[in-house]
């Protein structure tokens, strides 16, 4: 069993940027893939970002070159950098791992998922 907790979210005006944190409770999560999800009100929700066990990342096309995802496994932790928010990216953010190292962009493929975090951008 692995719980997460996100940390990092508030709100920013448009322009401005966050870092997301998710601690894992698990001591070694290198061998889980990892992933940021977002939920906006009335909306379905939406892959952002994923992490492999290494280093190979994808992201959604709506956030390529704004947001980055990175991870540290010494601190069991990952992260998601968004920069040059704009009011779409208001939503609550996920945090997800799965187990197996392939990153993968599909919610169901994840096992476990944080509470998630909101973040609200202003115009």
């Amino acid at each position: 069993q692995v719980q997460l907790v996100e940390s990092g979210g508030g709100l920013v005006q448009a322009g401005g940027s966050l870092r997301l944190s998710c601690v894992a409770s698990r001591r070694t999560i290198s061998a889980y893939a990892m992933g940021w999800f977002r939920q906006a009100p009335g909306k379905e929700q939406r892959f952002v970002a994923a992490i492999s066990g290494g280093s190979t990342t994808s992201y959604a096309d709506s956030v390529k070159g704004r947001f980055t995802i990175s991870r540290d496994n010494t601190k069991n932790s990952l992260y998601l950098q968004m920069n040059s928010l704009t009011p779409e990216d208001t939503a609550v953010y996920y945090c997800a791992a799965r187990v197996g190292p392939a990153v993968v962009t599909t919610p169901n493929l994840y096992n476990y998922w944080g509470r998630g975090a909101q973040v609200t951008v202003s115009s």
